[in-house]
């Protein structure tokens, strides 16, 4: 079999395996060479699900570290396994194994520049005359005993004593076993590359503290750790010092076991490992720091209830998962249950029934009891993984006070903001959790026969995709084999004519049945534009040659020295390289006098090229271009963008913006949870910020007159954030899609229609310049099938001679 796996007892010198392989180093590898009769030894420091290739073939993927230097990633490399010897692997290989190859191909890597590993990658498969040998050393004890197969040479196993290093004694550069209590810590989120990240805080007797960076392809990889108080053990973690603290990193062969924190509570180990070591020494162990932490550190209670929730409120929640549904790009939604009722009203999330999963008849029972937790950004992924089912633990939730522009009462929304400030995160909770048993019991003894009977006020309904599942598919289905779309909105409006609307004062409210004739502009770039809504301004976005000829600008005045380094922000300064000597400065602004994880940070950048500044945008989560004056940083032109996050870059109004020194920003850096969110800085800057907005006109006719209607929206109908259409060849595609379907080229006039409901604005001298505000649109082709678009909730009047 070519697969082996071998147990080998710590006090053997030499691994048992064929005489005539010998071994090759990593760094002498390279490809045409001959490496027949070589073996490629180190341990397995990541590994990547079982896949089927396009034609069937199974294939696994790990990443070799080399024995030599199990820190420097150069000396880690890409296996690359085929075939039968694909699926024993995925079966046998663990994290921290010694993997040994022989009859491998070396190819050249393609990912070699983007993962910083070796240069070639190997090939193997059965086929090609592979072979490899997985060797579990005594250090590692099988939980479960299973009795050796003809495939393995088994050994008499003896454990090791391992040694575990105080937080206190921790040294640079050094890789160490260690216990600590867990006093802060953010679940697995996905990291700038592939792997997923986990960032830990930890605690000791020794009062010193230790934050660590874990990073691993499988998340389940990841230390299992589900609230503050709960107790890790690392084995080959390395130390290194940065800043003058110590700091933990994953290295070759990292493993984690997690135990409950609670005193008194079993000492059961949480892992995905098959394999490891736990002495009866370390019991006590456990105990000791149970006993340590419950009078040394804040430990979290149980998670809120939401018959506890009180507006403005972080907390963290147990739930049980009911529905979810894709809500846009950047945001998803959750719709969970704890078995008891938000006192307050809460927030229906409009989605199309179609996008819903879960069961229909559950969600129906539940609805006075679920509530809505809209996910933002990075959470999104690990969002639409989430089982219907699954038992959750979302952290740093937010319960927002918000109220409808057409209700007289507040209602409470509640948001996962993106990011992972405060361990916001969304952590899955296995069935044998004592809360989930807990919540399962409480869940089980509900009477939703009574929660039905609630007053109708506990949920906010603020539209009517939920309230009967089954009429809302009859009446789709009916709606589908009519030649023209029938509105399922203002069923009080008759249609009416054009030539009847024309000649009518406004304004008025009505509903017509037209088509589409022509709209503009043509170019749909040309659309968006920048508005304010306090002077009530359109104009065009400035592009990037303008904001590039501000930066050139102000790098000309050099950064005031003193103003580095303040009490809310650290400073880097350097000199380029170039015969233009540019000095670039970067201010990083801290939180609780730590800085924050690049997907976290603000910072502010002089003189920065706008290629520079679009670099640090893909790391970091806010950049802000500033100049130096004699007292403070400023802004710079409001020309240019005043912050860019991500691909999105925000200005402000000239004429109503009186913009404040950046030191203003400081009273964000101490809030206890500060988001960073760009309405905030801005109000904070006293910039009144712009927004983007869709601006177009449609000409609309139907055999009696013609009419335009103007469009003015931030993302309702076009489904897309006016914000982020300029900088997406994919918006772009799927707007222009929308506007081919709306108004498909090359097709007569008559064989499309649309059906169109509006706000009447006025009329002109000419009947043909009159003008509506769209509010509802609906419209199909011959096909049968239907599109709803909310276009406008309220606008002000649009510029006759936008176009």
């Amino acid at each position: 079999m070519p697969v082996q796996l071998l147990k080998i007892m710590k006090e053997q010198s030499e691994t048992p395996l064929p005489s005539h392989l010998q071994k090759e180093d990593l760094k002498h590898l390279q490809e045409g060479s001959d490496h027949t009769n070589k073996y490629i030894q180190g341990i397995v420091v990541l590994s990547y699900p079982l896949t089927k290739l396009g034609d069937g073939t199974d294939f696994f993927k790990i990443v070799l570290q080399g024995v030599d230097d199990l820190c420097s990633r150069i000396n880690s490399i890409n296996i690359l396994i085929y075939g039968k010897m694909a699926e024993d692997c995925a079966k046998i290989i663990r994290h921290g194994d010694t993997f040994i190859v022989a009859g491998f191909k070396v190819i050249k890597s393609p990912t070699a520049r983007e993962d910083g590993r070796h240069g070639c990658h190997l090939e193997v498969s059965e086929e090609d005359g592979s072979a490899i040998y997985c060797l579990q050393f005594s250090n590692q004890i099988y939980t479960k005993p299973r009795t050796a197969t003809a495939s393995e040479t088994a050994f008499v196993s003896i454990a090791p004593k391992y040694v575990y290093t105080p937080l206190n004694e921790l040294k640079d550069g050094t890789i160490v076993n260690l216990y600590g209590v867990v006093k802060f810590f953010k679940p697995p989120y996905v990291s700038k590359g592939t792997d997923y990240c986990s960032v830990v805080t930890l605690v000791d007797p020794s009062n010193v503290k230790l934050t660590c960076t874990l990073f691993n392809g499988n998340p389940d990889s990841l230390p299992k750790i589900y609230k503050v108080g709960d107790i890790v053990r690392f084995h080959r973690i390395k130390i290194r010092e940065y800043n003058g603290q110590m700091q933990g990193i994953t290295s070759g062969g990292f493993a984690s076991l997690t135990f409950d924190g609670t005193v008194g509570a079993p000492v059961v180990p949480r892992t995905s490992s098959k394999v490891y070591t736990f002495m009866d020494e370390e019991h006590k162990t456990i105990e000791e720091l149970r006993v340590w932490a419950a009078s040394n550190i804040s430990i979290s209670g149980p998670a809120a209830k939401l018959s506890s929730v009180q507006p403005m409120l972080f907390f963290d929640l147990t739930c049980h998962l009911v529905g979810k549904a894709k809500v846009d790009g950047s945001s998803f939604l959750l719709k969970v249950w704890d078995g008891t009722k938000c006192p307050y009203p809460t927030w229906r999330v409009p989605v199309e029934a179609k996008d819903l999963e879960g069961e229909r008849v559950l969600l129906h029972q539940l609805r006075n009891l679920m509530v809505d937790i809209l996910v933002y950004d990075n959470h999104v992924q690990l969002a639409k993984s989430l089982k219907i089912g699954s038992f959750l633990r979302i952290y740093s939730i937010h319960a927002k006070q918000a109220s409808a522009d057409n209700e007289d009462v507040s209602h409470i929304e509640f948001h996962l903001h993106g990011g992972t400030c405060y361990g916001r995160g969304i952590g899955v909770l296995p069935e044998n959790n004592p809360d989930v048993k807990e919540l399962k019991t409480f869940l089980e003894s509900v009477d939703l026969a009574d929660s039905q009977n609630m007053e109708s006020m506990s949920s906010v309904e603020l539209d009517d995709t939920y309230s009967d599942f089954t009429d809302h598919e009859s009446h789709l289905e009916r709606c589908q084999q009519l030649p023209f779309t029938v509105l399922t909105d203002h069923q009080d409006l008759d249609n009416t004519e054009l030539r009847t609307i024309m000649n009518s004062t406004a304004p008025q409210q009505y509903r017509i049945r037209a088509k589409l004739r022509t709209y503009k502009p043509q170019k749909l770039h040309q659309s968006v534009k920048l508005h304010c809504s306090k002077c009530n301004s359109l104009q065009e976005v400035p592009d990037g040659d303008v904001f590039d000829s501000i930066l050139q600008r102000s790098a000309m005045t050099a950064p005031n020295p003193e103003l580095h380094n303040t009490s809310w922000y650290d400073s880097v300064m350097w000199t380029t390289q170039d015969r233009k000597q540019r000095k670039i400065t970067i201010h990083f602004v801290r939180h609780d006098e730590l800085l924050q994880q690049p997907e976290d940070t603000l910072l502010m950048i002089e003189g920065g090229t706008l290629k520079e500044v679009w670099k640090l945008t893909k790391r970091f989560k806010c950049v802000i271009p500033v100049r130096s004056t004699e007292v403070d940083l400023e802004l710079l032109d409001l020309s240019a963008p005043f912050l860019i996050q991500g691909n999105v870059k925000y200005y402000g109004c000239k004429q109503c913006s009186a913009p404040k020194p950046i030191e203003s920003l400081s009273s964000m850096a101490a809030e206890q949870r500060p988001s960073w969110d760009p309405t905030e800085i801005a109000q904070v800057l006293g910039i009144e910020l712009l927004q983007y907005v869709f601006v177009m006109r449609f000409t609309l006719v139907d055999g009696t007159g013609a009419i335009n209607a103007y469009l003015f929206d931030y993302e309702k109908f076009f489904q897309i954030p006016a914000s982020e259409i300029l900088t997406s060849s994919f918006l772009q595609e799927k707007m222009q899609m929308t506007m081919n379907m709306l108004c498909p080229p090359g097709r007569r006039l008559g064989q499309f229609a649309i059906i169109f409901k509006g706000r009447w604005g006025g009329k002109r001298r000419d009947p043909s310049a009159c003008y509506c505000i769209c509010d509802v649109l609906e419209f199909n082709l011959c096909t049968g099938k239907t599109q709803n678009r909310e276009i406008l909730e309220s606008v002000s009047r649009v510029p006759i001679n936008l176009f």
